[in-house]
């Protein structure tokens, strides 16, 4: 019995090392890979900014942070990156916003003129079926089945099975749905409207 004791023992110590030792590593792995992912992150969001506002020459003048609450008492937090053109001028902004679709959360980034005309989007992040609600990333492009391009969200963009002017992604109700009311939260909160596409009445703070 002392022996089988004395076995554990052992086993515990050993598994202890093994698990400060592993910890270690996976701490320094994660700063090594730190910044990096940092600068990824940063890279392909500066290119998102100038696909959807379809110019390669400019400047991010100002970000706001703008939060709403939905009639659910739900926070949204949306991102608008206020852009200029070479000469200065004022091209609009790329807005970030995120609903939940039919996998998970849907995180869009979608370029409005200075009149709130859809200059173009991309899709950050999403966990929809690939094949499915994974085509969004192209279905609402210009030229696209449910080109939203061009289109102004002042009246809310809906899909045609709701009585709407956009085609739903077939098979992929869900995430049309999610797609177009980020969309059109997105509009709202790049004009600074006390309402929200999904609620009808929202509060809405700046900073």
């Amino acid at each position: 019995m002392k022996k089988l004791e004395s076995s554990l023992a052992n086993m515990v110590l050993v598994l202890t090392g093994v698990a400060l030792v592993t910890g270690a590593v996976l701490a320094w792995v994660n700063t090594v890979t730190a910044a990096p992912i940092a600068a990824q992150k940063e890279k392909t969001l500066a290119d998102g900014i100038k696909a959807v506002l379809a110019c390669d020459d400019l400047t991010v003048s100002h970000t706001d942070t703008v939060r709403q609450t939905d009639a659910k008492g739900r926070e949204q937090t949306f991102i608008v990156y206020h852009a200029q053109d070479a000469s200065g001028s004022a091209l609009g902004a790329a807005v970030e916003s995120t609903t939940l679709g039919f996998g998970g959360d849907l995180k869009v980034l979608v370029g409005f003129s200075t009149v709130g005309d859809i200059l173009g989007y991309t899709l950050l992040e999403h966990a929809e079926t690939p094949g499915l609600g994974a085509k969004a990333d192209k279905w609402f492009q210009k030229g696209e089945k449910g080109d939203i391009v061009g289109r102004n969200p002042q009246k809310p963009l809906t899909v045609s099975k709701d009585g709407g002017q956009v085609d739903a992604i077939t098979a992929s109700t869900i995430t049309s749905r999610a797609f177009l009311l980020a969309v059109n939260n997105a509009y709202h909160a790049y004009l600074g409207d006390n309402t929200d596409a999904q609620s009808g009445a929202s509060k809405q703070t700046n900073q």
